[in-house]
């Protein structure tokens, strides 16, 4: 695999690690848009395990008693702060609900990640580039 590709992603739920030392693990953590509004609950986070980095927010939202849930999809990158139980991000609740849905099976191709990272107005993590976030390292 070159520089210049996506790489299979994984849940960090799904692996035997953790956050990195002194980083606030933020599953379960609500997320709320720039303007302040409710998004949803962060139920898992995906994980480059090349890198050993975060890439994507999986955000459950809506339902009753985990029936009708919808799941989105957001770059690490939209991470603009961290506080107690809240996480807040760079994007409107619009924007986000015009995202491509987060879907498992896609999740990990290249041609998937660019169309989110494209609708988020991010560069992908593979690019010539791209800068790391600061949130969070799995360990």
């Amino acid at each position: 695999m070159s520089a210049d590709e996506a790489r299979e992603l994984l849940k960090l739920s799904a692996t035997e690690q953790t956050v990195a030392l002194g980083e606030v693990d933020i599953r379960g953590y609500q997320v709320k848009s720039r303007d302040g509004e409710d998004i949803g609950k962060i139920q898992d986070l995906l994980i480059d395990p090349v890198d050993n980095r975060v890439r994507f927010l999986i955000v459950a939202s809506g339902g009753f008693l985990g029936i009708g849930k919808e799941q989105s999809f957001i770059p690490v990158d939209a991470v603009t702060g961290i506080n107690e139980d809240q996480v807040n991000i760079d994007q409107t609740r619009e924007h986000i609900a015009g995202a491509p849905q987060y879907d498992p099976e896609l999740s990990s191709t290249q041609a998937y990640q660019e169309a989110v990272y494209g609708h988020y107005n991010y560069m992908p993590y593979w690019t010539s580039g791209y800068v790391l976030t600061g949130y969070p390292f799995p360990r």
